[in-house]
């Protein structure tokens, strides 16, 4: 065995942000997906300031990120009767010391995948490969239990094994036997993307409706030479415990005649949501699940991250940003306590409560949360914001989410890189 040898089951923005942190501290590592060929899939995501900041150190330049997505400007919450109930800047623009980025997540992945192999090599990923399970050894060292696409099936043995294999993951099954069923809040999802003018700033994330009764929608690309850009939008809806929600699938293929009515009244003189509906080109449907926060991320040799880890709702934007910090932890506490059992333990003593309590704030809609207490002081009808929500009371609400998601400006700003600069694992820590 080499003793410094990672596995990583999954090659989703988790796996392959570990697989570059690995790289750049010096330890090796090989991925395995069980696609055969990652294709560009998704729609939109939000990257953070603190998942940016972690990118730029992996050597990701902001021309790169320029060519996935926009860096975003403005945050926006805006009632059912069109009228704001609270708005911020974002990123550089809010003083970050860098930007917020909404990216296309298909462009993203493939851009990281890219990556992984300019700089890990060919065969750093091993797509159609499958871990479907892991032995731990009485060395220290862990089996993975590989199925190929083909049918065949393999063991590979290594110092640590990483489960980044999402919602569904194997390895977390077997670390956690027990662990109740996906969990669904009543919402389901049909999302997409379509070619439009931006409103407000040019960037703008804007959330409009109520809490049960929803879009959210932001640009992933700047305007071409007729001003249009690529839109993302989620449209959500609530429904009642009867819903087969388990119909819907994971970004099933879905028509805009199955939902489309739900919103029709989304009109105002700026923006008219139908319209932008009809334009798009493909629409996923989604229900939105996750699953109850877990008591820890680690079995001896074995750990979790990602959406393995912490499934969440995407109502705080942040599930692909604290993958990627995830990532990160993991190199820092590697570069302190070696590839090693007490790296993994460090991991799960640090992150995993304080973000499965993120996860529970995002089930009970994030940042969103604002909307349930206009609709619940009024109704979600309003003339004047302040006779219902004082600013200091929709500052303070926002500035908590944001210290519980890691990306405060003030304490991110002056926070010391995650991974010095040039730092390596030393031979005796491996």
């Amino acid at each position: 065995m080499q003793h410094n040898r990672v596995l990583i089951a999954g090659g989703g923005i988790a796996g392959l942000s570990l697989a570059l942190t690995l790289d750049q501290i010096g330890v090796s590592c090989t991925v395995y997906e069980s696609v055969r060929t990652l294709r560009p899939l998704g729609v939109g995501i939000n990257i953070q300031p603190n998942a940016t900041r972690e990118l730029q150190d992996l050597g990701f330049t902001e021309g790169e990120l320029d060519e996935v997505g926009i860096p975003a400007l403005e945050w926006a919450l805006v009632g059912l009767n069109g009228k704001d109930i609270y708005a911020e800047p974002r990123g550089k623009l809010a003083g970050y010391s860098w930007h917020q980025y909404a990216v296309h997540r298909g462009k993203f992945h493939t851009m990281l995948y890219r990556k992984v192999l300019e700089r890990l090599g060919p065969n750093s990923v091993q797509l159609g490969h499958k871990i479907s399970g892991y032995r731990k050894e009485a060395d220290g060292s862990v089996t993975a239990q590989l199925v190929r696409a083909d049918g065949t099936s393999g063991e590979v043995t290594a110092a640590l094994l990483f489960g980044a294999e999402g919602i569904h993951s194997e390895v977390r099954a077997q670390m956690h036997p027990g662990q109740p069923d996906i969990h669904w809040g009543g919402t389901i999802m049909w999302r997409g993307t379509a070619r439009s003018v931006p409103i407000r700033s040019g960037s703008s994330f804007v959330g409009l409706g109520t809490s049960r009764h929803r879009v959210v929608f932001y640009p992933i690309s700047q305007p071409d030479e007729n001003g249009l850009a690529d839109i993302n939008w989620i449209a959500e809806k609530s429904f009642d415990d009867t819903h087969d929600w388990t119909k819907s699938g994971w970004f099933r293929q879905a028509h805009l005649a199955d939902f489309a009515h739900e919103f029709k009244d989304f009109v105002y003189d700026w923006f008219d949501l139908p319209a932008l509906l009809q334009r798009s080109d493909v629409v996923y449907e989604n229900p939105m699940i996750d699953r109850d926060p877990l008591p820890g991320w680690v079995d001896g040799p074995v750990a979790l991250l990602g959406d393995a880890a912490h499934p969440m709702y995407p109502t705080g934007s942040n599930g692909a940003s604290q993958a990627i910090v995830d990532a990160r932890v993991i190199g820092r506490l590697m570069l302190e306590n070696g590839v090693s059992q007490d790296c993994l333990r460090a991991y799960d003593e640090q992150l995993c409560k304080p973000v499965g309590s993120l996860a529970l704030r995002n089930r009970g809609a994030g940042p969103f949360g604002l909307l349930n207490m206009v609709e619940d002081r009024c109704g979600g009808v309003f003339d004047n914001i302040d006779d219902v929500i004082s600013p200091a009371e929709r500052s303070e609400f926002m500035l908590a989410y944001q210290k519980a998601a890691g990306f405060a400006r003030d304490t991110l700003n002056k926070a010391e890189r995650t991974i010095p600069e040039g730092a390596k694992v030393t031979e005796h820590a491996v």
